[in-house]
């Protein structure tokens, strides 16, 4: 197998262990009783992507080679999730028995393997440039096509999920002919603890590829003149000084509040439907929401030609515009119609612009406008303020705002009993904090278009 083609089986299954649980967990946590936390589990991840990458880098810099790095934090990782699917499982039994399950240890468990995995998206790339650059690759021509089958991995995964059994099966309400009937249903993984073992089974096989990977040798020198607040990005606040740059961040970290909430509740609120039809897209919610990353993928190939043509604030605009779309075609959506599964098929859509489109126009205007010794930190600062506290002060709210107008019953995440609004509410509140947030940008963000920068 040549040099490419491993690297491909390794961005391929990097993605794969992410893509197996990350959009479809609330669907297990509400069926054992703890869907009231699930914007904890998302709270978590992008609290560990504020420190965990930046101390497993500085090791891999300078102690352990990043190959080698890699595959021991696949291998924790794996080890924690499938603890957390063990207690994922004796939770499905307590809550078959009629009794509460606590939180603490799956969410324990659950922490610790995200802690380890989430600094394995930076080591994967570091490998990846690493073996590129010492076997002769040009790493701008040949990165991309091979990053690309990252998100390949992260559609099958949630393919697989949507689809495998396992031969797991459980109770669910549905109301037929206006009668809630109670009645026996097989449950695809994504409903189930499965999904954490599919999880853990990928980060073991990764874990154990990455040390088959050819050596990349430790950068003890430049890593030696970096220190850990360089790393965290924390040393670019005194961009914050100026005005332009101080605007950027800030607005990062407000989009950045939009970046989960989809994730966390997208495919509850699609299979909520199931309580009321047969529809055949709200019991496959995972695979509905997967044409999200199919659209990912595609607009990364937008992007140079939009760059161009409009400009950065505008390619920034469109990605802040392209979110309130996101969740107003939720907030319209529904799949007991056709018309309702083509808005919810287009929400999933625009989320490639939404997610795409800021993300590398933003890196883009770190890198023109801060200087380059700080570029580095600029970059790390960009992820923190957006992936960081931005997607973790986001998801949290956005869990307090579905408690106040969902609640789990017979499995699904439906309307509350007394409380207008339901879904459509929740969903129309995101859409208009996205407007405003654009409508702000675009009245206070000033930023001069020159072509010949992206040249």
């Amino acid at each position: 197998m040549g040099i490419k083609q491993r690297l491909i089986v390794m961005n391929f299954l990097q993605f794969a262990v992410w893509g197996s649980y990350l959009v479809c967990i609330g669907n297990f946590l509400g069926r054992v009783g703890l869907g009231d936390y699930i914007a904890w589990f998302y709270v978590a991840q992008g609290v560990v992507s504020i420190f965990m990458p930046a101390v497993v880098g500085a090791l891999a810099d300078k102690f352990v080679e990043p190959q080698r790095m890699l595959g021991l934090s696949h291998l924790a990782a794996a080890g924690f999730m499938l603890l957390a699917a063990w207690f994922g499982y004796r939770a499905t039994e307590l809550t078959a028995a009629g009794l509460p399950t606590a939180i603490g240890p799956i969410f324990t468990a659950y922490c610790l393997s995200v802690a380890f995995y989430m600094p394995t998206i930076a080591l994967s790339n570091t490998v990846a440039f690493s073996v590129l650059k010492s076997t002769g690759h040009d790493t701008v021509r040949d990165f991309p096509p091979i990053r690309v089958f990252g998100t390949v991995g992260f559609i099958a995964a949630m393919w697989f999920v949507n689809f495998a059994g396992f031969g797991l099966t459980g109770e669910q309400t549905v109301a037929e002919a206006g009668v809630e009937t109670v009645r026996t249903v097989s449950l695809a993984a994504q409903f189930t603890y499965m999904q954490l073992v599919v999880c853990g089974v990928l980060g073991l096989v990764l874990g154990l590829y990455a040390f088959t990977l050819p050596r990349c040798p430790l950068a003890r020198a430049e890593a030696g003149r970096k220190t850990l607040a360089q790393r965290l990005g924390l040393d670019a606040f005194v961009l914050f000084r100026q005005r332009k740059m101080a605007l950027f961040f800030l607005f990062s970290m407000l989009l950045g509040v939009s970046l989960q909430i989809t994730n966390g509740y997208a495919t509850p609120y699609i299979n909520s439907f199931a309580a009321s039809s047969d529809s055949w897209f709200a019991a496959n919610p995972t695979l509905l929401v997967s044409v999200s990353q199919v659209s990912e993928a595609l607009c990364i190939l937008l992007i140079p030609f939009f760059l161009k043509r409009f400009g950065i604030k505008r390619v920034m605009l469109m990605a802040m515009f392209a979110w309130v779309l996101r969740f107003a075609f939720f907030g319209l959506g529904t799949t007991e119609s056709a018309g309702g599964v083509v808005l919810l098929f287009l929400s999933c859509v625009v989320y490639g612009v939404a997610f795409d489109f800021f993300n590398v126009s933003g890196a883009l205007f770190v890198e023109q406008e801060a200087s380059k010794p700080m570029q580095a930190s600029a970059q790390g600062l960009f992820m923190l303020m957006t992936n960081g506290v931005g997607a973790s002060v986001g998801t949290w709210i956005a869990g307090r705002v579905v408690s106040r107008y969902c609640a789990w019953e017979g499995g699904y995440l439906v309307a509350r009993e007394g409380v207008e609004g339901g879904w459509s509410m929740t969903w129309i509140l995101f859409a208009a904090y996205a407007l405003v947030v654009a409508a702000v940008f675009a009245l206070v963000f000033r930023y001069r278009y020159d072509p010949a920068k992206l040249r």
